[in-house]
């Protein structure tokens, strides 16, 4: 690294560092070698990460759509049962309610 020329403004030194920097050099970009993309491919479709990547995604949606429907079919037990009971509930209410009324009544 060059020493910085304390004469110099620090502002020519940066025009003159971004002036070299932005000078096309013709390089050929890097490419890659010749059928390595399909050899990629092959190895990944035979026993790759893709081939572990795509069991594991489908034994966990597997596992997540039993989830739904063991929940779906738990809530819906629930909801049927909890309807009962404020059947019952309620019908408790009413008799308690036409009591009370027949005793005030007297």
């Amino acid at each position: 690294m060059k020493d910085v020329d304390p004469s110099t403004p620090l502002r020519t030194s940066l025009d003159r560092l971004l002036r070299a920097a932005s000078k096309d050099k013709d390089e050929a970009p890097a490419e890659m070698p010749f059928g390595f993309d399909t050899r990629v491919i092959a190895l990944s479709r035979r026993n790759g990460n893709g081939a572990v990547f795509g069991a594991l995604l489908r034994r966990v949606a597997l596992m997540a759509a039993a989830v739904i429907v063991l929940e779906t079919g738990g809530a819906w037990l629930e909801f049927n049962q909890s309807d009962d009971v404020l059947v019952a509930s309620g019908n408790e209410f009413a008799i308690a309610d036409s009591a009370i009324q027949d005793e005030v009544a007297q």
